[in-house]
Parts: C-alpha cells; sequence; structure tokens
C-alpha cells in the first residue's frame, strides 16, 4: 500500500495535470473526469490517513489493544464509505 506522502503526491501530479488542462482549453468532459479521478484519489488519501493515525487523531495512540485498533479501523472504514 502506497504511503500518505505517495498518495499526496499522485494528487498534486493530478492537480497539475488538470491544471494544464484548463490553460490549454482542453475539452470540458476531459477535464471533468480527471477532476472526479482527483476527487477519489483525495477520498482515497483521507481513508489511508485515517486509518494510519486513527489514535493519533483520537489523542491517544496506546488506548486501544491491537484487536481494539482493528475495530476502530473497521469502523472508520465503514463511516467513511457511507
Amino acid at each position: 500500500m502506497k504511503s500518505s506522502k505517495q498518495l499526496l503526491n499522485n494528487i498534486i501530479g493530478q492537480l497539475n495535470g488538470v491544471s494544464r488542462m484548463i490553460e490549454e482549453e482542453k475539452d470540458c468532459h476531459d477535464v471533468i473526469i480527471q477532476l472526479k479521478a482527483v476527487k477519489s484519489a483525495v477520498a482515497s488519501l483521507m481513508n489511508h490517513y485515517i486509518e494510519d493515525n486513527a489514535m493519533i487523531c483520537l489523542g491517544n495512540k496506546n488506548a486501544l489493544k491491537a484487536s481494539g485498533k482493528e475495530q476502530l479501523k473497521k469502523l472508520f472504514k465503514e463511516l467513511i464509505n457511507n
């Protein structure tokens, strides 16, 4: 699985590509498709970041045992995917 930094760098690259497309007045449909890809990539980054940093985000990374951490990750996945 890619790191949050790698995902972020990919998103930056996608946004730079969209910027070029807009500057070059590319077809609206093509720009929208790329914007949807960026939106999906940002959602993926958010999911990845929350999963990796749930305990830190909640204020205590040692608050739960391993089984509790897995349950929390599962809960976050459910909440995010709705």
